[in-house]
This record gives structure tokens, sequence and C-alpha cells, in this order.
């Protein structure tokens, strides 16, 4: 059903198969060995592969938001009644277990035409479908797809209805780390400033804001601990002020790890964009809880063989050298609470001293 035909039909990797049961009650599908996951409508695990199994239902919008909807799930509901109710057209293709398509809304056309369109007016009553369409956009413009125009207009029509304000924080940014996890990220940001969704959900990010932050994206590292698409936020948001940053943070409820990694890649940049000193070095260093998180300071340092190579060796000189002063050594030397942190401090000082002239 749904994106794992589609992929299939564009030749892009299938990792997950969903199924849809027509003619089925919940009954019948426990009775069968299913195990029920669905919250919100039936939806059910095949008791040897996992994959999910969903009654074929219809919905009808009751409220506000991605989940205003009441949810009719009935064996008189059929296969074609169950499509419509999907976003876009190439999000509408069946495939039974023989191969043969179903395909009532000539999906596979739009998908050799290259063009992402609504089915009907219904794709309006869920907000969320604005970032989903450009999150798919993200994933498929290297293959030459486009929006079609009339579904861009709808599109547009949803963010000035104020429904997308009624969304979810957190079903926000997980379309948004997806997409930032796509081929094309900076296609998402565009397509939703393009429908003027960017202003409710990104309004840091508007205007001439979005261009300088979307040449940062190319930045992020390939390899590294965190995820890519943790990295491409990051470098999203580095040129906001500290107080834009945290305020785009709490509005999106980001994940304490993602908003961390944010500030220090904007310390990182702030960095390397200067004349560094061991002041601004040893400071690079405090900030990044260094002495007792060691990885931040490795993570940052593959940043910087991205953004400026050429400061790399200078830095990890100064972080090896730093991280080398032996707390215990000055113990033994008689200092003792503040004065030993201070000594601490000035030997860590001194040795990024001369880590940098060396380099």
């Amino acid at each position: 059903m749904g994106g794992a035909v589609r992929d299939a039909l564009l030749g892009w990797p299938v990792y997950d198969n969903d199924w849809v049961v027509v003619g089925a009650t919940p009954d019948v599908m426990r009775q069968r060995g299913f195990k029920p996951v669905g919250r919100d409508f039936p939806v059910f695990l095949h008791p040897d592969s996992a994959e999910e199994y969903a009654l074929a239902r219809t919905e009808r919008k009751s409220g506000h938001g991605y989940s205003g909807f009441e949810v009719h799930a009935s064996p008189d509901v059929t296969l074609e009644e169950d499509l419509l109710r999907r976003d876009l057209t190439v999000n509408a293709i069946a495939q039974g277990a023989d191969g043969q398509l179903v395909d009532p809304f000539d999906g596979r056309g739009d998908i050799e035409k290259r063009v992402l369109r609504h089915i009907s007016s219904a794709f309006s009553e869920d907000p969320l479908r604005v970032l989903r369409t450009a999150r798919f956009l993200a994933r498929y413009a290297p293959l030459g797809f486009s929006i079609a125009l009339e579904t861009v207009a709808l599109m547009t029509k949803v963010s000035q209805s104020g429904e997308l304000e009624h969304l979810a924080a957190e079903r926000v940014w997980v379309e948004t780390e997806k997409a930032l996890g796509e081929p094309s990220p900076a296609v998402y940001f565009t397509t939703l400033a393009e429908c003027q969704a960017l202003s409710v959900w990104f309004p840091e990010l508007s205007g001439e804001a979005l261009s300088q932050s979307l040449t940062s994206l190319k930045y992020a590292p390939a390899q590294s601990q965190a995820p890519l698409a943790h990295w491409r936020y990051a470098l999203l948001v580095c040129a906001l002020d500290d107080t834009a940053r945290e305020t785009l943070a709490q509005r999106l409820r980001l994940p304490n790890a993602v908003a961390q990694l944010a500030r220090h890649v904007a310390l990182t940049l702030e960095l390397v964009k200067a004349s560094m000193d061991a002041v601004s070095v040893l400071h690079w260093l405090e900030r990044l809880d260094g002495w007792r998180k060691p990885t931040q300071v490795d993570a940052q340092l593959v940043l910087v063989a991205e953004v400026a190579d050429e400061k790399v060796a200078a830095l990890e000189a100064a972080w090896n050298s730093a991280r080398a002063v032996s707390p215990q050594a000055i113990i033994e030397q008689g200092f003792q609470g503040a004065a030993l942190g201070e000594a601490l401090r000035e030997q860590r000082r001194l040795a990024v001293v001369n880590a940098l002239e060396s380099a």
C-alpha cells in the first residue's frame, strides 16, 4: 500500500510494507492471531512478519489539527474509499498479493509525470499534509518531481487558514527531522516558504534569513555519531542569535540533544570565523564541557574539518594539550578549593597557548 508501492514504482528502496484489509473486523483479526496496536484506528501486527495491517477506513474532520478526525472502519468500507482519504495520488496506489495494482486516482501517471498532486479537497482537512508534501519533495526533487500548482495553492490556503497552528510541535519536528535527512533538505524549507507555512512554525527563518541559513546545510558531516538530520538542523539555525535559536527550539520542543548540538555548532562557527587565540579556544572547550564530555569536542572537530579545514590541526593540538593537563599533579602541588580551579585553568590556558604557537 501507499508508500511501499510508490517507492517500488520509482525504483526507490522499500523498507516497510503496509497492508489494508477489506471486509474484516477487529474480532476477525484477533481470531487470526493479529496483535492490535492502533490507538486511533484499527491497526494490527501480523503474528509472523510483524508487518502492519490496517482495516479499511474513512475519516471525517471533527476538530482542529492532525488528530481532529472521526474514523470509521467497518467491513463495508471499500479499498477505493480507503484510498480516497489519502493525501497525494502517488500515495494512493494499492497492490494486491498477486501484484495487481489498484490505482483509482492515476498515481502511477503522476509518478511518470514526476508530479506530487493532492487527491481531493479533503487534503486541506489535515494541516500536517502541508509539511508532508514538502518533505516528499525534499526526497524526490532529485528525480525531477515538483508539486502541482493547484496543490501548492491548496497548501497556501491551509497555511492562511490558521490550521497549522493547531499542530502538535512534536509532529512538526518529526516531519522536519525526516525532511532534514532527505537528499534535498533545502527544498523542504523553500516549499514551506512558498506556501506561507514557514512563517507559522519557523518565523526566525523567514525572508532573507532563509537563504543564508540554507547555504550552511552543505557543511553537515556525513560521518559522525550525531544523525545527519541533527547536524543539518544545527547548521540551519547557526546564523540566528541566541535568543532566536532558543525560541525556535522551544517552539518545536526539540529533544535536548538537538538543541544542545545547535548551541555547540554556533559556538564552533563563531570561533573559526574569528582569529583564534588561547582565550577564545579555552572558552570554546569550557562551553563544550570538554573535560567531562570529550566526545562533544571531538564531534565539533569533525565539523571544523568541513567548515575550516585549515584550522583543524591547531584546534586538535590545543585540545590534546589542554586535556593532558593533570588535575592530580596540581593537587600534589598543594592547591585546594578555588585556588585549585584557578591554577588548573591557567595551566590549560598555557597548554593552549603553546599548542597554538607550535601549530
